[in-house]
């Protein structure tokens, strides 16, 4: 693991709750918890520090997603198994609604011709 990275899981473990998504917060947040006197340096690690806690809230965000999406196929599922019955139904009663309308339109023909 490069030094950047090993630094700021260091800090992270230790004042994670400090940290957000602000690059210039992060670099403040530095300032106050530690002395870096290299500029370079403290840039980069608060830039890995604000790359690593957006990554971490994307991935929250994600998983929230995946178990949204997953409960509601669930309860579609479960939509489809109770009408499954009356959709056994409908297509009797479509037959039995489209037979009179054809003899309708027959006795139709006849009352013209």
């Amino acid at each position: 693991m490069d030094r950047i990275k090993r630094l700021s899981y260091e800090v992270l473990d230790e004042h994670k709750s400090k940290f957000g998504e602000d690059f210039a917060d992060n670099k403040k947040t530095l300032d106050q918890i530690s002395i870096i006197r290299s500029k370079g340096l403290k840039n980069e690690l608060a830039g890995y520090i604000t790359k690593f806690i957006k990554k971490e809230i994307r991935e929250e965000k994600a998983k929230q997603a995946r178990i949204a999406s997953s409960e509601s196929e669930e309860l579609m599922e479960q939509e489809v198994q109770v009408d499954t019955p009356e959709s056994e139904e409908t297509p009797i009663e479509t037959v039995a609604e489209t037979t009179p309308m054809e003899e309708t339109t027959e006795t139709v023909e006849e009352k013209t011709e």
